[in-house]
């Protein structure tokens, strides 16, 4: 059965739609400007506390990929063959790819608790 093209069209712009509404639920996105913007403009509780939530999934979102940079760096530590590989190696890569996100994910949580206690204190 052949389906119409604006069938197909709208199908596809539905399931677009859905799965930007669950990356949104599961993982906010916010652009530079608009959480400098944010961050300047906040002067209430739950203002605060949406900053708070933001920082939050951030540093859970940096959390996940310093442990997924940590595992490679076991596994990839596993293969290393000596100190005669030029540098970069790939086990330095992933070294370095879990200390920033290791470092990020410490960041976001500093941002975190700071808005969390100027949510708590504006109370």
């Amino acid at each position: 059965m052949k389906l119409p093209v604006p069938f197909i069209l709208a199908f596809g712009c539905v399931l677009a739609s859905s799965s930007a509404v669950a990356d949104a639920n599961s993982s906010p996105h916010i652009g530079k400007s608009e959480l400098r913007r944010m961050m300047r403009e906040a002067h209430t509780p739950e203002q605060y506390r949406a900053l708070a939530t933001y920082f939050r999934a951030q540093q859970h979102h940096f959390e996940q990929e310093a442990q997924a940079d940590k595992d490679e760096w076991i596994r990839r530590s596993a293969n290393v063959s000596g100190p005669s590989a030029k540098y970069p190696r790939p086990v330095d890569s992933s070294k370095n790819r879990y200390e920033y996100f290791s470092y990020e994910a410490q960041e976001m949580d500093r941002q975190a608790v700071h808005y969390e206690g100027l949510s708590a204190s504006a109370n």
